[in-house]
């Protein structure tokens, strides 16, 4: 596309280079032609994120050169032509500087690389050589012409694709094109739900109902009292305007997207819901006794799923006069970030139960997995091993602070162990230990007591209560900001 001389977009393109997202950079003249297009600045933002743009922002910098409707594409690419034949438009200088060195002054040059650099060593850091290549390699070959810069860009491009940080993110994103074909085939046969509604509001239901409405299903966000409600149309509300402040939408769509979602204290509208999903405290006794009202209100084909994230859903299947209806549905917090979405498949649960529940998350944007019902389902499976080895060190006398900063300046996570534990809730991480030790008692179950516990009988449930292996403030932003506790040295060493 980038060899064309003039290009013509609709309006719901979306345009980029990923492949610094694959460990990768532009081959084949991309990281040549781009720069020569738009400018230094414009290319570098594109090229060494690895990120997209929309049709209005591809025009505004020059990526395209006009948007129209999609039946009018055919017909606005022949005028363009016949423009350019009749002399209207000379192609040939809109092509020339594609062939020449970049126009940037030395000092000019000097500003855009340096705050490239600076961008990607703050986001990409050392884990992922390919956004900082690609950067240097622009900058190498700014100063010549084509032919030059394209030998350049090989150079660089060959070593990328060899190392293994590349096969990683290769791999990474062809398991993910993987499932998602899976997704898209056990769905085929099966209508996408039209309306959706969501048992108890708050962070987590506001979250669900949130995407659900974003993404073109209106929702019902039910709760038994008013500030639950208003918790959960805050959250959805608040989503919403940082999209409007990104500019990614305007007050027309938050208007029209946050009046899809309903919420009520009662059953109203329930009888019109395709799926139903519950998202109320992780209690069974409530859990099982929210579903069964629930299933009296609704049509006999709705589909009711459960969020809980440690509950066998057989279990809470024993609840209902039509298991056969009814699946897990586990969302991660925040929703709206989070791309996994766990299906759970229960012993009585119907194909066309999870057919319809996965084509829901599917239309939220999620990329769903079906899994088999087990303690732990997939991600608590993996996830509790890795705190079991992080409490052993612990009880070896190693520094939580120390681990956390190994595995996030180290190894390059988002963040570490003891961080997450507190973002994850220490009262959930205490809960599903024990579902998973109750699960696999030979390999999970434990003779002592561990830091998780310590922390948990002090009270300390992390981010959600403030205080857990750190005291967390709210900064100038409202998010919440670590600090150091010496409380919990104390705590650690009893």
């Amino acid at each position: 596309m980038l060899a064309t001389d003039y290009r013509l977009a609709t309006p719901d393109l979306r345009i980029g280079l990923p492949e610094t997202k694959l460990g990768i950079m532009p081959g084949f003249g991309g990281s040549v032609r781009m720069p020569r297009m738009l400018g230094a600045d414009s290319a570098l933002e594109i090229i060494a994120a690895g990120k997209d743009v929309g049709a209005d922002q591809a025009l505004k910098i020059g990526l395209v050169d006009g948007v129209v409707k999609a039946e009018k594409l055919v017909e606005g690419a022949k005028a363009v032509l016949r423009q350019a034949i009749n002399g209207d438009l000379d192609w040939k200088a809109k092509r020339q500087p594609k062939l020449e060195p970049l126009k940037l002054s030395k000092i000019e040059a000097t500003m855009s690389f340096t705050i490239a650099k600076g961008m990607v060593a703050q986001t990409a850091g050392k884990h992922y050589p390919a956004p900082i290549t690609a950067v240097k390699t622009i900058e190498a070959a700014a100063r010549f012409g084509r032919e030059e810069a394209l030998n350049l860009e090989n150079k660089s491009f060959v070593p990328l694709a060899h190392t293994n940080e590349a096969r990683a993110l290769v791999g990474i994103f062809l398991n993910d094109q993987y499932v998602k074909g899976k997704a898209k085939k056990l769905t085929k046969d099966v209508e996408t739900p039209k309306q959706a509604a969501v048992l108890g509001a708050g962070i987590m239901g506001g979250g669900i109902a949130y995407q659900s409405a974003w993404k073109g299903v209106p929702v019902v966000m039910k709760d038994i009292n008013d500030k639950s409600l208003t918790l959960g149309m805050t959250e959805a509300a608040k989503l919403l305007n940082k999209q409007l402040e990104r500019g990614k939408i305007d007050g027309l769509k938050l208007a029209g997207v946050i009046s899809t979602i309903h919420p009520t204290l009662d059953y109203a509208g329930f009888d019109r819901v395709d799926v139903v999903v519950e998202a109320v405290v992780e209690n069974p006794k409530v859990k099982k006794a929210v579903l069964a009202e629930t299933e009296q209100k609704v049509r006999p084909n709705t589909v009711l799923a459960s969020n809980t994230s440690t509950i066998p859903i057989s279990e809470l299947a024993n609840a209902l006069e039509r298991p056969e209806n009814f699946c897990g549905m586990h969302f991660f917090n925040p929703v709206h970030r989070m791309p996994l979405v766990e299906i759970i498949r229960g012993e009585k649960s119907s194909d066309e139960t999870i057919a319809k529940v996965v084509a829901w998350a599917s239309k939220m944007g999620k990329t769903p997995i079906v899994v088999n019902d087990c303690p732990g389902f997939f991600v608590n499976r993996v996830l509790f091993p890795y705190f079991a080895g992080f409490s052993l060190l612990l009880r070896d006398g190693a520094d939580f602070r120390k681990i956390d900063k190994v595995m996030e300046k180290q190894f390059g996570w988002p963040m570490g162990p003891a961080y997450l534990l507190d973002v994850v809730g220490i009262d959930t991480a205490h809960h599903a230990q024990a579902v998973m030790a109750a699960g696999f008692p030979q390999r999970m179950q434990k003779d002592y007591r561990d830091t998780i516990d310590a922390l948990f009988d002090a009270n300390r449930f992390g981010q959600k209560n403030g205080l857990g292996f750190w005291r967390y403030k709210e900064d100038s932003k409202g998010k919440p900001k670590k600090e150091e506790d010496a409380v919990v040295d104390d705590l650690l060493q009893k």
